[in-house]
């Protein structure tokens, strides 16, 4: 399955992961804007919430994506962790795999395909799940011998997944919000999450 890596994967994102036999991560395309290479969705008190990672990025200069600085000018690092905090610390899994997670939003990170990855093994640890990823060598536009669900990456041409529902720390105000981040997920599901995203219907 040929994937676009993001900044801590929607729920489809990491369900095409779990259900696939190989993974192949697209790491030569061009970075553009509105994608979730710098973005992830959680659950606010106020309902979805937006964290954005700052990077140095021109649409006019065409950068690779694996050479995107992170924008370290910024405390982004503090706030996503405060925002997690105040979001999950009542969570039922939160204290669990805080340990875990915090180190990421301690040190700064120069490029955000690398910070991307430390995002993604940590989860993968968290879900005590082993994924085997290679890397593209090449860009191609078009797959012909796999799977490709780059398109997850959209955020403006995101498809309706509708995935079973699951209890959510401020679901009894908003409702269920579907397709968070996976941290969401982690947060509220614990140990549960890894049968739950086996179980998902991912539409491309």
């Amino acid at each position: 399955m040929l994937l676009h890596l993001a900044y801590f994967p929607n729920i489809a994102h990491f369900a095409s992961m779990v259900q696939s036999d190989a993974i192949n991560f697209e790491v030569c395309d061009t970075y553009t804007k509105q994608t979730y290479r710098n973005r992830a969705c959680i659950y606010g008190a106020n309902g979805k919430l937006q964290l954005n990672i700052p990077v140095n990025h021109s649409q006019k200069e065409r950068q690779l994506y694996k050479d995107v600085r992170i924008a370290n000018d910024t405390k982004w690092q503090s706030q996503h962790l405060k925002s997690l905090q105040s979001a999950y610390r009542t969570s039922p899994f939160y204290e669990y795999y805080e340990d875990e997670l915090s180190p990421l939003f301690e040190t700064k990170a120069e490029f955000l395909m690398d910070f991307n990855f430390k995002c993604l093994n940590v989860i993968a640890d968290c879900l005590q799940l082993d994924l085997n990823y290679t890397l593209t060598e090449t860009f191609k536009k078009d797959s012909i011998d796999m799977l490709d669900y780059r398109s997850l990456i959209h955020c403006k041409k995101e498809v309706s997944q509708n995935l079973q529902s699951y209890t959510q720390v401020f679901s009894d105000k908003h409702g269920f919000i579907d397709n968070l981040s996976i941290l969401d997920l982690l947060f509220n599901e614990g140990p549960n999450a890894l049968n739950y995203l086996e179980q998902q219907h991912i539409v491309n």
